[in-house]
């Protein structure tokens, strides 16, 4: 059973790994402010959670469970924002040009 897990783990984190490079790429790629927040952000919060998916198997107890879960929201919450904020000032400065 413990084979399973890892095999699980080692998928996910994978699958995780994958959707922050493809985040990166977009980053690096895109041509605008807009379309590189909207490939970061979809792509690291689906890689996050992939990786805390991964790592749910090999947590042992439930409190640190609950603590990759609650770091998980946290970043999805603050990303948002973060996004957001970035997103207004984007705008404000192509308004002043």
């Amino acid at each position: 059973m413990k084979t399973a897990a890892d095999v699980f783990t080692i998928v996910a984190m994978l699958g995780g790994l994958f959707f922050f490079v493809a985040g990166t790429l977009g980053l690096l790629r895109f041509p605008d402010t807009y379309t590189r927040l909207h490939a970061l952000t979809k792509a690291d919060n689906l890689g996050l959670g992939m990786v805390v998916v991964g790592l749910l198997p090999q947590a042992g107890h439930l409190v640190v469970a609950l603590k990759l879960i609650v770091v998980w929201l946290l970043v999805m919450l603050t990303s948002s924002d973060v996004s957001q904020l970035i997103a207004r000032a984007a705008r404000r400065q192509e308004k002043g040009s």
